[in-house]
């Protein structure tokens, strides 16, 4: 058992607390934030993640895992200490690492005994050598520490299954016996583990990330050539997928990427390239195609209504993605502001984001069930592909509606079978 600290608790901060007491280690997170403090002290987690709530009971009950807003209650003792906090996007498209440093200078401050700090955070190249020099100027000449950058991939929605069954564990340190005490700590997961240099470890995030942006622009580019040309590209991406050296991951044509990661992550990598005097033409095109993608599923809702002037309009799905209540980054959003700023009405439906979108878009009538939001409706949106989407009632769908008009985002029907329902529908290089 290793005595751990998680500094911040946010989607990675408290997935990776959560699952490490639940693998039998003794875990103390911290959280600044009094109001999301008194949740979790509660027991009860302030984001929603499938079976993340179940977990932190019964670590909680276990005595495995507690949260403190006291560095030096929560430093002490600690072997391992992860710093988790957030990196947001900056005015200028750099990552914001105020968090960070400020995390590393009270790590500094209230560290008492050897330790290894890992950085788990999403940081650009270079953050590593910076948080141990931070960290170095605060704390005591005689306690001796290592930095470790331990890179996350987990997915909102499947990130107790991304933690617990990992592609692959990436750690990076100019201290080869840090590394691999902390690839020790993960060795119950069974995964292999990538040792490399800390700038190394910090940009296989960034290029992964990065590249499966970029899939989901291509698909989305293949998707507007398809439209014209008469092609599916469901069939199509079937087709690519089957192909070993390509696969089927992340060949979803819709209204683009969205979340916490891919938006920051991608303007944070063209950042860095342009500091650097590269030239990123790739990375900006992900961008533009990215959100040239919610640019054309607006102009084709434009196109059948002809304008959307006192127009109501029905959006099922507010998070950027199924199995979470993230709205960071989410189509819905440009989407409605869109909308809304050409005179539409707009009333919507998700299983567990309404409360979080109410913040965002207060002028969004938020409804109880998906039939409620068909009700008089001139069209009815598909943003975000939750599985209770997959069989809705249509027949009293078209009956509720104002005109039988479906855009499909994320193409979950087929137009084919829509069509034979009496829908105008529309999906996405369909």
């Amino acid at each position: 058992m290793q005595t751990i600290c998680v500094v911040g608790t946010g989607y990675v901060g408290l997935t990776t607390a959560v699952c490490f007491a639940d693998l039998g280690n003794r875990v103390t997170g911290v959280e600044i934030d009094l109001h999301k403090l008194d949740l979790l002290r509660s027991g009860k987690t302030p984001i929603y993640e499938p079976g993340l709530q179940e977990l932190l009971e019964r670590n909680m009950r276990a005595g495995r895992l507690s949260f403190t807003d006291d560095y030096a209650v929560a430093l002490e003792g600690a072997e391992l200490v992860f710093i988790t906090v957030g990196t947001p996007m900056g005015p200028n498209g750099a990552a914001d690492l105020s968090q960070v440093e400020a995390a590393a200078a009270s790590i500094g401050r209230h560290l008492t005994r050897n330790a290894i700090i890992i950085d788990k955070s999403t940081v650009p190249v270079g953050t590593g050598d910076m948080v141990f020099e931070i960290i170095r100027a605060h704390t005591r000449p005689d306690v001796r520490f290592s930095v470790v950058s331990n890179p996350e991939f987990l997915r909102e929605g499947s990130a107790l299954s991304d933690f617990f069954k990992p592609d692959r564990i990436v750690l990076g340190s100019t201290d080869r016996a840090a590394a691999e005490a902390v690839a020790e700590l993960h060795a119950p997961l069974g995964a292999p583990v990538i040792i490399t240099d800390l700038r190394t470890a910090e940009m296989i995030k960034y290029a992964s990330n990065a590249f499966l942006a970029t899939r989901i622009s291509f698909i989305n580019e293949i998707a507007q050539i398809c439209e014209k040309l008469g092609a599916d590209v469901k069939e199509v991406a079937r087709g690519m997928g089957a192909d070993r050296r390509i696969g089927p991951h992340f060949l979803e044509a819709g209204v683009g990427y969205g979340g916490s990661c891919f938006p920051k992550d991608v303007l944070a990598l063209h950042h860095m390239a342009a500091s650097a005097g590269c030239h990123p033409q790739l990375l900006q095109a992900v961008m533009d195609i990215n959100q040239s993608a919610r640019d054309r599923f607006i102009d084709k809702l434009r196109d059948i209504l002809g304008s959307f002037e006192g127009m109501l309009i029905g959006v099922l799905g507010l998070s950027f993605k199924p199995n979470t209540d993230d709205m960071r980054e989410a189509p819905s959003v440009d989407i409605i502001n869109a909308l809304q700023r050409e005179g539409a009405r707009v009333k919507a439906y998700d299983p567990v984001a309404m409360e979080v979108a109410g913040e965002l878009l207060p002028r969004v009538t938020y409804c109880a069930t998906a039939l409620d939001v068909a009700k008089e409706a001139d069209a009815l949106l598909i943003i975000t592909e939750w599985n209770e989407f997959k069989q809705l009632p249509f027949e009293k769908i078209k009956q509720y509606m104002r005109r039988p008009i479906i855009l499909d985002g994320r193409n979950v029907y087929d137009p084919v079978e829509m069509a034979a329902k009496g829908f105008i529908y529309r999906g996405v290089g369909r």
